[in-house]
């Protein structure tokens, strides 16, 4: 499958991620709470982007139950959003900052894909970040200190709620009509994306 094979082929980058100071951070609580403001006020901008791509391939879909399947994920964004309005609203969090380089060239190439090219390669654009952050969820929650002031961050990605939307995105990009060597290109482009975004958000971009 090639969700399953475009997966294997970026898990390094995958454990570039988990492994990022920003990340372990996030698990250990020790993460300091001005550089998440900063990645939460992103977050916000790259969803609404994400929202717009899951619109764009509602719109070209070629049957109804694709239709159906990316219009479950478009309402699953609003949810996402829910936990970084949560933390704007404890935390004093703008969620309308002006998006720095790496999230504006993440948002730019995805809206791009999503305009531009079949839904099939919209969905290899888009799944690696849902595939990512289930898989960074499942991998923190046995170690994350149970004290973490972002251990709600930790419990999203990894409940069984998000790993059902990651697994759905992937049968879409899974039996939609894509080229193999296109899609895989986009996949691995959004994962080194995936990386610099956590850069960005600890300041070392």
């Amino acid at each position: 499958m090639l969700s399953s094979d475009f997966w294997q082929r970026s898990l390094p980058i995958a454990e570039r991620c988990r492994d990022h100071p920003f990340v372990r951070g996030i698990a250990s609580g020790e993460l300091e709470r001005a550089a998440f403001q900063r990645y939460v006020a992103q977050d916000a901008f790259f969803l609404d982007a994400f929202a717009r791509a899951y619109a764009l391939c509602v719109a070209k879909a070629p049957d109804r139950e694709t239709v159906t399947g990316f219009k479950a994920l478009l309402d699953a964004v609003d949810d996402e959003l829910g936990l970084h309005r949560s933390y704007a609203e404890r935390w004093g969090v703008g969620l309308t900052a002006d998006p720095t380089e790496p999230t504006r060239a993440y948002t730019d190439f995805l809206l791009q894909v999503a305009s531009l090219e079949p839904p099939g390669h919209a969905a290899a654009a888009m799944a690696p970040c849902m595939r990512l952050y289930a898989w960074l969820g499942q991998q923190l929650a046995p170690v994350a200190s149970k004290d973490s002031p972002y251990a709600e961050w930790i419990d999203t990605y990894a409940s069984g709620e998000f790993e059902e939307h990651a697994a759905a995105l992937e049968e879409l990009l899974d039996t939609l009509p894509s080229d193999v060597g296109t899609a895989g290109a986009h996949y691995a482009r959004a994962m080194r994306l995936e990386l610099a975004f956590f850069e960005s958000s600890l300041g070392t971009q």
